[in-house]
């Protein structure tokens, strides 16, 4: 799948983050330990992986962050979603097309009882 890696300053220094090409709110890259390693799309229901999403985050209605919080402190990992500044102040550099293959996050870390 063609991503967008684009590279952003801001005041804490320069960030390159992987985004989607065309932006929509049902869609996300997931980070693991600072790099990109997960692709959730919560509308996209023929994965086991993505309904389990859906149902944890729009079901419960809870925010994609809180899930991930629940995913990291039940199996120890580190997710997350990459924030570009947290005081709003940002610049775009550059943006360059690149090919990634990312997995949904695994069905294992999924459970529903969270």
């Amino acid at each position: 799948m063609k991503f967008l890696a684009t590279t952003y300053r801001t005041l804490s220094g320069t960030k390159e983050v992987i985004e989607l090409k065309n932006k929509k709110k049902s869609q996300c890259v997931i980070y693991k330990d600072n790099k990109p390693a997960y692709f959730v799309d919560f509308y996209d229901l023929e994965k086991e992986s993505n309904a389990m999403m859906n149902s944890l985050v729009l079901c419960t209605k809870r925010s994609i962050q809180q899930v991930l919080l629940l995913i990291n402190k039940k199996n120890n990992v580190n997710l997350s979603i990459p924030v570009i500044s947290r005081l709003g102040y940002k610049k775009k550099v550059k943006s360059t097309e690149v090919e990634l293959h990312l997995e949904p996050i695994p069905e294992e870390w999924l459970a529903y009882s969270l």
